[in-house]
């Protein structure tokens, strides 16, 4: 109970109900910034040619992706069929409706961008409707880049 009292007197004090807060106090929103389609750098600055992938262990991490994509050609699901996704434009697999952020994002998917890419997927795209937040591990993305090269 004291350490609420403490906790109360802490915030009462920190804050000053009699001003309101002025346009010049309150920070703008910012949108996110949009990565270059020539920009492949990673947030944690690994490279894809660091890495040496392996597509049977890209399988097994792929799975995680398979709840809305396949590698089936012509096949869509909440997610766009990643059916050669290497070397494809950015939001033109047929028959997928994409978000207005991914159909004007007009990028090549190279390897190197998918790298980037399943890093963190909505700061290559902000405002994607994937809901993916990526994956971590450089080593596992080079393998799921290498399981899409050649699916089976």
């Amino acid at each position: 109970m004291g350490g609420l009292l403490v906790l109360c007197a802490l915030v009462s004090a920190c804050s000053d109900s009699s001003e309101s807060q002025t346009e010049e106090q309150v920070a703008p929103a910012t949108k996110p910034s949009v990565v270059a389609a020539s920009d492949v750098t990673t947030l944690d600055g690994t490279t894809l040619a660091s890495f040496t992938g392996n597509a049977v262990n890209g399988k097994a991490v792929f799975a995680q992706c398979r709840a809305c994509h396949v590698t089936d050609a012509g096949v869509n699901m909440s997610g766009p069929s990643l059916h050669n996704i290497i070397g494809r434009m950015s939001g033109t697999a047929p028959g997928y409706n994409y978000s207005a952020a991914n159909a004007g994002a007009k990028f090549v998917w190279t390897k190197e961008k998918l790298f980037q890419h399943l890093e963190k997927p909505q700061r290559v795209i902000p405002g994607t409707k994937m809901m993916f937040s990526g994956i971590q591990d450089a080593q596992k993305r080079a393998d799921v880049i290498a399981y899409l090269e050649t699916p089976g």
